[in-house]
């Protein structure tokens, strides 16, 4: 299904009835990878999953975004949709537009599930220094020997830039990779109202689990589930723990969709 938010087509998908989730994937993903939970949820409650613009179906963005742009067309969607008491799941970039969205409609959000969330500065160890100060150095370099503008200076991002800036379609989603990695949305947390359930893979490289650890600190409601083995896809990882987990936490939501039956 689609729906037409600011000139922006949005893709998505609806099903069930009951209680109201809402799935935002991570950067680079799409409604594909969250499947595995919607199909979880879908028999025992209303789940709709959404292509953010730039990704999966969806339109790209008219301009670059930050995260604040994401979260902000979400709310329209919820309106459009007429979501409310919504149970909301963000995994990675999905997460760092949840945080925004909780924080800011504490009314509209009834419990939060945040799994390996980004959001979270990433701390500047020495790793971090040698690879900004080395890139620094190599587009330097780049643009002493390419005084003659034999090369575009997108040729240069493309070769040395993060996967995600290897793997964006345009230089729009190019633009927005870097907004989005740059927001900080720490000072969002403390005013979360809703219960959170904090999930996240023990073995995450992406978004480390000292960040799943400040979240817990901050989000005064919140509670920290980590998955063995698992990386920055944990609930795909380590799906029956996941699953566990999660219908643990909602079961009195489950209970009141369904008339007090399982």
């Amino acid at each position: 299904m689609h729906i037409v938010i600011d000139g922006i087509k949005i893709n998505y998908i609806d099903e069930g009835c009951g209680t109201n989730v809402l799935l935002l994937h991570g950067w680079g993903a799409n409604i594909k990878t969250m499947q595995p939970i919607f199909d979880m949820l879908k028999n025992r409650c209303r789940v709709v999953a959404v292509d953010l613009p730039g990704f999966g179906e969806s339109d790209m963005p008219l301009v670059s975004w930050n995260s604040y742009d994401y979260a902000d067309i979400v709310k329209k969607i919820i309106d459009a949709l007429y979501l409310k008491d919504i149970i909301l799941f963000g995994h990675s970039h999905g997460g760092r537009v949840s945080i925004i969205l909780s924080s800011t409609y504490q009314n509209l959000i009834k419990k939060l599930i945040l799994i390996d969330s980004a959001g979270i500065i990433p701390k500047k160890t020495l790793k971090y220094y040698y690879r900004i100060y080395r890139y620094k150095l190599l587009k330097k370099l780049y643009l002493i020997f390419n005084k003659n503008n034999k090369f575009k200076l997108n040729d240069f991002y493309k070769k040395f830039g993060s996967e995600d800036y290897k793997n964006a379609e345009n230089e729009i989603i190019r633009q927005t990779l870097v907004k989005v990695l740059h927001d900080n949305i720490e000072s969002h947390l403390a005013e979360i109202k809703a219960p959170t359930l904090i999930i996240w893979g023990e073995q995450d490289t992406d978004t480390p689990l000292y960040m799943a650890k400040k979240l817990n600190e901050k989000i005064l409601d919140s509670g920290l589930v980590i998955l063995e083995r698992a990386k920055h896809y944990s609930y795909l990882d380590n799906f029956y723990k996941f699953k566990l987990v999660v219908e643990a936490f909602l079961i009195n939501d489950y209970i009141n969709s369904n008339g007090g039956i399982l």
